[in-house]
């Protein structure tokens, strides 16, 4: 993933957060702790974040932003979404060891809440025509293939995944 130049500070505490979940437990670790593993203080910690759990929030903004910014099609055909899911998951399983790390702490309920956020905020701006609950029908969706294929090592192919996604959706 690159990092703005503006942002390096953030990417450290996002390095140190992980890099503590995968040697202690995520309520063990305190901001005293991340601050001190990313090189900075506790007030320049304060400045980005306000708690732990924003840090896993910014980490997963970055991805979407990052992944949303090297999109350059409007999908208009099935063959066209199946594209976009292959896409999705190939990002979500480059990043399977911090979620693997989120799933151990019990934190996907973070995952949970932040693809509920960013489907409702899409229906409202691109689909509001649309039922108030087919936002969550495709976040419940996501989060559930994904933790299902986490679970299973990310071994499913993503082509067959996404097809599956796909015509779910279509038919």
């Amino acid at each position: 993933m690159e990092w703005a130049p503006e942002e390096y500070t953030r990417y450290y505490i996002v390095q140190a957060l992980f890099r503590l979940m995968s040697e202690y437990e995520y309520d063990r670790i305190s901001v005293t702790d991340i601050a001190g593993k990313a090189g900075v203080g506790r007030a320049t910690f304060y400045r980005y974040f306000k708690r732990k759990e924003d840090i896993i929030i910014y980490y997963f903004e970055r991805i979407k932003n990052n992944f949303v910014f090297s999109q350059h099609i409007y999908p208009r055909c099935r063959e066209d979404y199946v594209k976009l899911v292959k896409e999705i998951l190939y990002l979500f399983k480059e990043n399977k060891e911090y979620l693997r790390l989120l799933r151990k702490a019990k934190l996907d309920g973070i995952y949970l809440d932040y693809l509920n956020k960013r489907f409702v905020e899409k229906f409202q701006s691109e689909f509001s025509d649309k039922s108030e609950y087919m936002p969550y029908i495709y976040s419940g969706m996501l989060f559930n293939l994904s933790m299902k294929w986490l679970d299973d090592d990310c071994r499913q192919d993503m082509t067959e995944l996404a097809e599956l996604v796909v015509d779910a959706i279509y038919k």
